[in-house]
C-alpha cells in the first residue's frame, strides 16, 4: 500500500513562509547543479575505486604487515568487520587470482615494493573519493568532514528522492516556521540536519555507503510537529491494487507508526538498506525533543507574540479564549465560544474556519457541515473560489448531500471556469437531483446540457438533459426557447453521428 499526505488542518500561516521556500528552493537548485554531474561522475569514478579498493584489499588481507594511512585503514578495517568470510577468503594466496594485478603482485616478495604499491593504491583511493562531488559534500560515517554536516542535507540521488523530501518539508516546515520565528525554524533546521546524519554515523561508524538527502532534517520537522500539532488531521490518499481513497486521522496516530516502521527497517535492514533509516530515527527523536525544550522554555511563545507584532496582527479575544479552551481539551467550550463569536460577527471566517476544524475533531458531522458551507459563502464573497470548494469539498468527505442550491450553482460554474467539464456536468446533475424543485434545479440541467453539446461532444447526454429541463416542474416559460434550441441542436448532431457498423 502506498500512504502519500496531502494536507492538514492548518494551511494557512500568518505572514509568507520565507525560509521553508528559501530551504526548497536551495535544495532544487542543488539538485539542479549536481544531478547530472553525479550521474557522470558515478560512472567515470565508482568503477576505478572499485577496482583500487579491491586491490587495496587484498594487498591488505595478504599482507597485514603494510601500513595504510586513516582514511584507507578505516577502509579496510569496515571490510574485514562487515564481511569476515568474504576476508578470510580474501587473505588466502590459494585461492585463484581476481585479476593480473593479483598475479604480478603474488610474484613480489620485495617488502618496500609493496608497501610503494599500498601507498599508491591509498592515495588512488582518497583520490577518487574526493574527486566527486559525492565524495567531497556527501556525509561518509567513517570518516566525515565538517563541511558534509550541512551539504549532505541539500544533494539528492534522484527527481522522485527530492520531490518526496520537499513536500514532506513544506507540510510540516511551514506550519513550525509561523510558529517559531524564522530564526529559530533555520537553527533548529540545520542543526537537526547534522545531528540526523551524526545519529546514522553512531549507528554505523566504520560505514563507506556516502549519505545524501534531506530526509534526516525533514524527519526532525515530523518530530517537531507531532509534539507541536499532535491533535491536528493530516489528510491522507492512500492506493492498494488500483484501489486508492483518502482519509484523515490525527498526527498522533499517523507520526509515531511511521517512526515504529523506521525503527524496524533500521534493525532489519541495517547498513545494508538505501534508506537512511536511522538518520531519519534520530532526526525524529530530536525533532521531538526540540520542540518540547521550545514550548517548555518560553522560546516559542515569545516567537510567535514577536510575529504578531510585527505582522500587525491581533486575534479577536473570543478566538484567542476558543484557541486556549482547545489547547485545555475542552471543545464542547471552545465551540460553543465561536458560535457566540460568529453570531455577533456573521462575517469572521476566521471563527467558522476554526469551528469546522473543531467539528471534525469533535466527531460532530452536522456541526462540521453547517460550518463548511458558511465558509464556502464567506470565500465565494471574498472571491477565494479554490478555497470555497475546498470548504465543499469538506462538506462531502464528512456526509454532507445537500448542499445549499445557489451556493453549489457558483461552485459549478467555477468548475466550468477551471475546464473541469465533466465534473461540473456531474455536480450540475447532482444539484438537479437534490433540488428537483428548486430554480437552480433547471438551471443546472441547462448548464450541464449545454457543456455536453458544445464541449463535451456528447449529444446523447445533452438531449437527455435538455429534456429533463424541459419536463422539470420547475416554470420555465423564459428559458423555453432555450431548452428547445437545445433539444433541436442535440438531436441534429446525433443524426450526423455515425451508424456503428
Amino acid at each position: 500500500m502506498i500512504l502519500i499526505p496531502l494536507k492538514h488542518e492548518n494551511m494557512q500561516g500568518r505572514r509568507w513562509p520565507i525560509i521553508t521556500l528559501a530551504i526548497i528552493a536551495l535544495n532544487i537548485i542543488a539538485f539542479l547543479a549536481t544531478h547530472w554531474t553525479i550521474e557522470a561522475q558515478a560512472s567515470q569514478y565508482s568503477p576505478k575505486r572499485f577496482e583500487v579498493g579491491i586491490h587495496m584489499a587484498i594487498l591488505a588481507a595478504t599482507h597485514p604487515e603494510l601500513t595504510l594511512d586513516d582514511y584507507s585503514r578505516k577502509f579496510v578495517e569496515f571490510l574485514s568487520e562487515q564481511y569476515p568470510e568474504d576476508w578470510k577468503q580474501l587473505s588466502s594466496t590459494s585461492r585463484e587470482a581476481v585479476d593480473e594485478w593479483e598475479e604480478n603482485i603474488r610474484k613480489n616478495a620485495d617488502a618496500a615494493a609493496l608497501q610503494a604499491e599500498m601507498d599508491s593504491l591509498s592515495h588512488q583511493f582518497e583520490e577518487a573519493q574526493q574527486s566527486s562531488v559525492v565524495g567531497r559534500f556527501a556525509f561518509v560515517p567513517a570518516h566525515p568532514s565538517a563541511v558534509s554536516y550541512l551539504t549532505a542535507n541539500f544533494l539528492h540521488g534522484g527527481w522522485l528522492h527530492l520531490i518526496g523530501n520537499m513536500w514532506f518539508l513544506w507540510l510540516a516546515g511551514f506550519i513550525l516556521e509561523d510558529n517559531w520565528g524564522r530564526a529559530i525554524y533555520s537553527l533548529f533546521y540545520l542543526v537537526a540536519g547534522a545531528v540526523a546524519l551524526q545519529f546514522h554515523g553512531w549507528m554505523y561508524p566504520h560505514s563507506f555507503v556516502p549519505l545524501l538527502g534531506a530526509s534526516g532534517a525533514v524527519a526532525a520537522l515530523m518530530g517537531a510537529f507531532l509534539v507541536r500539532f499532535p491533535k491536528l488531521k493530516i489528510e491522507m490518499f492512500w492506493l492498494a491494487f488500483y484501489v486508492r481513497g483518502r482519509f484523515k486521522a490525527p498526527a498522533w496516530c499517523l507520526l509515531p507508526l511511521w517512526g515504529v516502521v523506521e525503527v524496524f527497517y533500521g534493525s532489519l535492514f541495517g547498513a545494508a538498506s538505501g534508506v537512511a533509516h536511522w538518520a531519519h530515527v534520530g532526526g525524529f527523536l530530536f525533532g521531538m525533543a526540540a520542540a518540547w525544550g521550545l514550548g517548555k522554555s518560553g522560546l516559542e511563545q515569545k516567537a510567535s507574540a514577536a510575529i504578531d507584532e510585527k505582522v500587525g496582527w491581533t486575534a479577536d479575544p473570543a478566538i484567542v479564549q476558543a484557541n486556549e479552551l482547545m489547547e485545555q481539551g475542552k471543545l464542547g467550550e471552545a465551540a460553543a465560544k465561536l458560535r457566540e463569536h460568529t453570531a455577533a460577527k456573521p462575517d469572521a471566517i476566521d471563527a467558522y474556519e476554526i469551528l469546522q476544524k473543531l467539528c471534525w475533531r469533535m466527531n460532530d458531522p452536522a456541526g462540521h457541515q453547517a460550518a463548511s458551507v458558511k465558509v464556502c459563502q464567506l470565500q465565494l464573497k471574498a472571491h477565494n473560489k479554490e478555497a470555497a470548494w475546498s470548504a465543499y469539498e469538506e462538506f462531502c468527505n464528512t456526509g454532507g448531500e445537500k448542499f445549499p442550491a445557489a451556493l453549489w450553482l457558483e461552485l459549478c460554474r467555477h468548475l466550468e471556469e477551471a475546464e473541469s467539464l465533466d465534473r461540473a456536468v456531474s455536480e450540475y446533475e447532482n444539484l438537479a437531483t437534490a433540488y428537483p424543485t428548486e430554480k437552480q434545479s433547471l438551471l443546472a440541467l441547462i448548464g450541464a446540457g449545454r457543456l455536453c453539446l458544445k464541449r463535451l461532444h456528447r449529444p446523447v447526454d445533452a438531449l437527455r438533459l435538455y429534456e429533463a429541463a424541459a419536463k422539470s416542474p420547475v416554470p420555465h416559460l423564459d428559458w423555453e426557447t432555450n431548452i428547445q434550441n437545445g433539444i433541436k441542436a442535440a438531436t441534429e448532431a446525433l443524426e450526423k453521428v455515425p451508424s456503428p457498423a
